[in-house]
């Protein structure tokens, strides 16, 4: 016979049999079975030899898909921060060139030794040294440009080019030598000399920072006009790598002007010869070669004929023909007092420069 069997209608509650009562409240959901750390083998697996019926699932396994998009991105991160930290921190970059320096100036009066010759600017020209000179631009000429240890034959080409548009616009535009606001020479200089250039304008001073005729050359118009002759120079440039981030440009120029009395407006009056040389020298770091800047660092001027006592901080004052320079208001030069000599620098004008052929004209030819 047969033993008894479970009644039709199930095993009652509470009677033997019914243990699975107790495991009710657990709930095997998906995410109990992908967190754990063990998972049965299947069919297949289990085919080969001394296989285990279960093994260790690997814990990046056990991540769900957006844990695991979530912590590649961070590490993604991770390793992109890290890359610029040492770009940042990398020992071999190229050394920063040093901030641009101050503009310092020395302006020479040059004073004559007796009448200062006038006469037609073409014979005045044609009796002095100035005749082998070039006129005008013409006059300004670079040299030929070479590759230097880490500028390139370009970049050597640029930083003179630029030195030349400076020497150009500085001592040779009709608009700037007429007293004109300075512009077109500002435009070439660095942002960070700005502000002294703006300031040697609006109050310009012989402090050897301040001097507007340290940056171009000038005439004050309510008394020197320009004559219609062309400016005649004779100078050169010179080229140098002080750093790997930075050139040097020297400029040597000599300029001579034919200059009239600005009150005399039919034009008869006589015109004379003002001489002045100027020795610049400019820095280009690689962000002014780009941005086509130049610093002016030293600008040396010497002037005449001046009178040694004149004030040449705004303009250049030349002696016009027939006159002689007063000196009498040359201040005089304490050498025990500390700072910066009272009394400036003068000079002797030769007389070659400004002696028209035949000697000197008589004043007011």
């Amino acid at each position: 016979m047969e033993g008894p069997g479970d009644p039709p209608e199930g095993t009652p509650e509470g009677a033997p049999g019914g243990g699975d009562e107790e495991y009710r409240s657990v709930v095997f959901d998906e995410s109990f079975v992908r967190a754990a750390r063990l998972q049965e083998s299947s069919a297949r697996e289990r085919l080969g030899d001394h296989a285990p019926a279960v093994r260790t699932r690997h814990a990046w396994a056990r991540l769900g898909a957006s844990r695991q998009l979530l912590l590649l991105v961070l590490l993604i991160a991770l390793a992109f921060g890290t890359a610029v930290y040492m770009g940042l921190r990398h020992p071999y970059k190229e050394p920063r060139p040093p901030s641009a320096e101050p503009l310092q100036t020395t302006v020479i009066p040059l004073a004559p030794r007796g009448t200062v010759p006038g006469g037609p600017a073409d014979r005045l020209f044609a009796g002095s040294p100035a005749q082998r000179f070039g006129e005008g631009a013409d006059g300004v000429t670079l040299p030929d440009a070479r590759r230097t240890q880490n500028f390139s034959e370009g970049l050597v080409m640029a930083a003179l080019a630029t030195a030349k548009e400076y020497t150009v616009r500085s001592a040779l535009d009709r608009a700037v030598l007429g007293g004109g606001d300075g512009r077109a020479v500002r435009v070439l200089l660095a942002p960070s000399q700005l502000d002294q250039y703006d300031r040697s304008f609006e109050h310009p001073a012989a402090d050897g920072q301040h001097a507007i005729t340290g940056w171009l050359v000038r005439f004050d118009p309510a008394q020197v006009a320009l004559d219609d002759a062309p400016v005649r120079v004779e100078g050169a440039f010179s080229l140098t790598e002080v750093s790997p981030a930075a050139l040097e440009v020297s400029a040597d120029h000599t300029f001579v002007y034919a200059v009239r009395p600005a009150a005399v407006k039919d034009g008869k009056a006589d015109a004379s010869l003002f001489t002045v040389r100027r020795i610049l020298r400019f820095r280009f770091d690689r962000d002014d070669l780009q941005d086509h800047h130049l610093q002016v660092l030293q600008s040396t001027v010497q002037a005449g004929p001046e009178s040694c006592g004149a004030d040449d901080a705004a303009y250049l004052r030349p002696l016009l023909a027939g006159r002689t320079a007063d000196n009498s208001r040359q201040p005089a030069t304490d050498p025990y007092a500390t700072g910066r000599p009272a009394g400036g620098l003068c000079g002797v004008l030769a007389p070659g420069p400004m002696v028209p052929a035949g000697g000197p004209a008589p004043p007011g030819r």
